[in-house]
């Protein structure tokens, strides 16, 4: 009966942590999953999204729509090195696919995070070799120019027209012939 137990832990410690859904992404470093809330991905920073009135920095959109594509509304683990918690009380984390791939290496690898880390990581070698790669082939912020939207203003009415189409004639002022009054 005691091997039963046993088995159970060991079988644990090979599977690793739990896996856990992601819910949301915030931008391409951050998302939020079930069970846990914001996780920032450990190790590597990408370009922010503009909040409100700032504008979103190059390459940033496209960091957050990869990151979509690879785990929103999937199982994923998470995998902790170092401090728990940044100084905006997120998780911090190595993000794991479910057939194993290592996400932060990923988004690094395609040119659109760079990494970040200030303390020794475990899998920092593996982000700079990423990196590295990166920089070699010219992807993303590395080389690729980015995709800038078009302006999403619209021109007044009649702006369209050629100036010569809106130039109007000066009104020509009636001259009233005034009736003389004789006396």
């Amino acid at each position: 009966m005691q091997i039963l137990p046993i088995f159970l832990v060991g079988a644990m410690a090979i599977l690793g942590p739990d896996p856990v859904l992601v819910r949301a992404v915030i931008d391409g470093d951050t998302i939020d999953v079930a069970t846990v809330g914001r996780v920032r991905l450990l190790g590597i920073d990408a370009p922010e999204i503009g909040r409100v009135f700032d504008t979103a920095a190059p390459f940033a959109q496209e960091a957050k729509d990869r990151l979509t594509a690879l785990v929103l509304h999937r199982w994923v683990t998470l995998e902790s090195d170092g401090q728990p918690l940044d100084v905006y009380s997120r998780h911090l984390a190595y993000v794991m696919t479910g057939d194993g791939q290592f996400v932060n290496a990923m988004i690094v690898r395609e040119g659109l995070a760079r990494v970040s880390a200030r303390l020794p990581l475990k899998r920092l070698v593996e982000l700079q070799k990423a990196e590295a790669e990166a920089q070699a082939f010219r992807r993303g912020m590395w080389g690729a120019t980015p995709s800038i939207p078009p302006p999403s203003y619209t021109p007044r009415s009649g702006a369209t027209k050629s100036p010569a189409q809106t130039y109007k004639q000066p009104a020509q002022k009636k001259q009233k012939k005034k009736k003389s009054k004789k006396r």
